[in-house]
């Protein structure tokens, strides 16, 4: 049950994976960058709604005022005869910017500021009607709906003081309610009533257009600074997007072309001008192309060079088994058939340098390097093959300077393939009873291994072109055929995989000879 269940998980996180690369894959990087700054713009958007509670509280602190002012009219009444009430509210509605209405213990109206022709109090205004108040109306409704705001009942004109909800409570309290209502222009008209003692009951009524007016105004500075960061902001994220998107573009047409074969047509841009992380994009890539340009150009010069190689003993071959056929002469056939032998050894031998030269970098790659101990190996090798013999009298010397060790990281079979191409080298362009001198110092954290002969050296000019495959300059009275020309090539390849360097100099003596050198960095510790 349990595998079943992991399977199961791990299936639906592999879907999910799967969505969330199919849905950005759809979506290019520009739109994001868009979406993503437009994202962070609709929070500051989110200020409109916040504008709604501002609202309310300037609606309290409005109603928590014209109760006070309804308490102090009534306290003002009280003191005043019934006679002159009238003129005393007149005064007091003029002061207060409010329209007061006196209603007797059985709710009849006894006086009214506006029927005495105080016109402070106009619910709708013709002459200021218009398409913008009309459009600041429709956008106040739109966020109300938005935020969910409570809606205050519309405000509706009443002739009986019995009919109005403050003066009602106020004839049982000593408070002084105060109610909110909605005007038909959508702005708050604000009444409180206040009890005068005997029944009677003063009210107030104001329309606080004031307060629309002021949260009109911060919404539409708002808009403004929002509108206004929001061109900015698109402005910025095209700009990024194109700094952006536009080098991925250059140097995703150039990866396309390089892979459909064009590498040595196509000039991977390398930005120099871009010090970021596409431009160390840009030029990685460069680099990149550039190293398989050359390995492309490397794999088909080395397969022109194997065809070329190979046609040699393949010919000598078929000319002596065609001359075989002909022949009668036991001697002849004798010398034809050790020429046979001749070339299969040689096709041999270069079929299988080709593999190794073939396979050396992938295997290098893959290898798992330990320390070896590069001078107990040199003075092993030189053993073997002073145990062995050497021909032609030559004789080998080991100066091992280090004298303690030296360990290096790498993998000790390629480096005795190295050091025995070094050696078979050596052996052959020595004179008859020759020297080689091999020697072995540390210096700048690198085991420096020297291996110098006696023989005619390496022209200057080509001192380069003897590590290049099927590239070497043999002695003249070596046998034809006897080394393949893959032996430096390979023992180059094999110490640049060691993170060394291998080439070849005049000796310092200057006498006749050459000294092969090679670099290889000593292991850490």
């Amino acid at each position: 049950m349990a595998p079943a269940t992991v399977s199961r998980r791990s299936e639906a996180e592999g879907d999910g994976r799967d969505l969330t690369l199919k849905w950005s894959g759809r979506i290019s990087l520009t739109a994001r960058i868009l979406a993503l700054n437009i994202f962070a713009l609709a929070l500051l958007a989110g200020g409109f709604f916040y504008l709604d509670s501002y609202r309310t509280r300037i609606l309290d602190n409005r109603t928590a005022q014209a109760s006070r002012e309804a308490r102090l009219i009534a306290a003002a009444m009280v003191s005043t005869p019934a006679d002159h009430r009238g003129d005393l509210a007149l005064r007091l509605a003029r002061d207060t910017d409010t329209r007061i209405r006196l209603f007797a213990a059985d709710g009849r109206p006894i006086a009214d500021t506006r029927a005495m022709g105080l016109r402070n109090f106009v619910l709708v205004d013709p002459n200021k009607e218009g398409w913008g108040l009309q459009a600041a109306r429709f956008l106040d409704a739109v966020i109300d709906t938005v935020v969910n705001a409570p809606r205050a009942p519309l405000y509706r004109e009443r002739k009986e003081g019995a009919e109005w909800p403050d003066v009602r409570t106020a004839r049982t309290t000593l408070a002084a309610p105060a109610t909110v209502w909605r005007a038909p222009d959508r702005t708050p008209v604000i009444t409180a009533a206040a009890g005068l003692g005997d029944g009677e009951v003063v009210m107030t009524t104001v329309n606080a257009r004031d307060i629309t007016q002021t949260v009109r105004l911060e919404r539409f500075r708002l808009g403004i600074v929002l509108a206004i960061v929001t061109l900015v902001s698109i402005f910025l994220s095209l700009f990024l997007a194109r700094t952006i998107v536009r080098p991925l573009r250059r140097l995703a047409r150039a990866a396309v072309r390089v892979r459909l074969g064009r590498a040595r047509e196509v000039v991977v841009p390398r930005l120099p001008s871009r010090r970021d992380e596409i431009g160390s994009l840009a030029r990685a890539l460069s680099d990149m192309s550039q190293a398989l340009r050359a390995r492309i150009d490397a794999t088909e010069a080395f397969a022109a060079d194997v065809t070329h190689e190979m046609k040699n003993p393949l010919a000598s071959l078929r000319s002596a088994v065609d001359g075989l056929a002909n022949v009668k002469d036991p001697a002849l056939q004798e010398r034809l058939l050790a020429i046979v032998r001749d070339d299969v050894h040689r096709l041999d031998r270069l079929i299988t340098d080709i593999s190794e030269a073939s396979r050396l970098d992938a295997q290098l790659s893959r290898a798992k390097f330990d320390a070896v101990d590069v001078l107990a190996m040199l003075a092993a090798l030189i053993e073997q093959r002073i145990t062995r013999g050497i021909e032609r009298g030559v004789r080998i010397r080991f100066d091992d300077r280090a004298r303690n060790g030296a360990l290096v990281m790498g993998e000790g079979a390629r480096l005795e393939r190295v050091f025995e191409n070094l050696f078979d080298n050596a052996v052959s362009f020595s004179p008859d009873n020759g020297l080689i001198t091999v020697a072995a110092t540390v210096a700048d954290g690198d085991l420096v291994i020297r291996v110098e002969d006696e023989g005619p050296g390496v022209p200057e000019e080509a001192r380069e072109a003897v590590f290049r495959r099927f590239q070497s300059i043999r002695p003249e009275n070596e046998e034809f055929g006897k080394h393949s020309g893959l032996g430096l090539a390979i023992a180059r390849t094999i110490v640049e995989g060691h993170q060394g360097t291998i080439a070849v100099e005049s000796r310092e003596d200057r006498l006749s000879g050459a000294r092969f050198v090679v670099r290889l960095p000593l292991a850490p510790g």
